[in-house]
């Protein structure tokens, strides 16, 4: 969904949202502002299913919708940071399974990380540093294929 509303630069309204006054005579970068929250709210009820969409059709602005939807599918702070320790440990734990294939095992990384980002987790894991330093120091990235990259990861 993010990638949706960036692509329509609608993104800014979900984060900040807009404050709609409401003077006589609106200026023109009000009545913008207005039809640009109300594409954004009809893009989040288009995306809803039958269930969900009476959840938040009481909801008058894009940035009130995006809110609730937050809350109910991540859950309030506590929750979203115990979410995160237990995401914390996942990763700090992973290990390659013994039948596991190096690209099944990435894409379990890739898995909890990309979970891990969805709970707004910005930090990298101190844990790999000095290997994304040594490859990134010997290697030309530019032209680094995954099968490489792979590779190097393997040897470190």
């Amino acid at each position: 969904m993010k990638t949706l509303f960036k692509s329509q630069e609608l993104w800014d309204l979900l984060e900040t949202g807009f404050i709609d006054s409401e003077p006589d005579e609106p200026s023109q970068q009000l009545r913008e502002a207005r039809k640009r929250d109300s594409k954004a709210l009809f893009m989040i009820q288009q995306a809803l299913d039958d269930e969900v969409f009476p959840t938040i059709s009481a909801a008058t602005t894009s940035r009130e919708a995006w809110e609730f939807l937050k809350k109910e599918y991540l859950g309030d702070e506590m929750l979203i940071s115990v979410k995160l320790q237990t995401l914390h440990r996942d990763f700090e734990t992973l290990v390659m399974q013994e039948k596991e294939s190096v690209q099944e095992f990435l894409t379990r990384v890739s898995g909890i990380v990309n979970h891990m980002k969805s709970y707004g987790e910005n930090e990298s894991t101190k844990r790999f540093d000095h290997v994304v330093a040594a490859i990134e120091e010997s290697k030309d990235l530019f032209d680094y294929s995954f099968d490489e990259l792979m590779c190097s990861l393997l040897d470190h």
